[in-house]
Formats: C-alpha cells, sequence, structure tokens
C-alpha cells in the first residue's frame, strides 16, 4: 500500500484541532456543539 493510499484512508480530524488531549466524549460532544450552532 503506497503512503498515499494510506493517507487517503486516515479520517479528517480538523475539527477536532481546539479540543484538549485526554478529554472525555461530554467535552468532545459540546465543543462539535458549539461549532454547528455557528
Amino acid at each position: 500500500m503506497s503512503e498515499t493510499e494510506r493517507e487517503e484512508e486516515e479520517p479528517a480530524t480538523d475539527h477536532l484541532d481546539d479540543v484538549a488531549d485526554g478529554c472525555g466524549c461530554t467535552e468532545i460532544w459540546e465543543h462539535l456543539s458549539e461549532q454547528r450552532d455557528d
């Protein structure tokens, strides 16, 4: 498998860049719902 194929398989995580490492599902849900309101 080429590197390009591996990159295509990785899901996009840009929407989680502002979420702190180690936070729980509640914090992630709150972050995503705040972005949805914008």
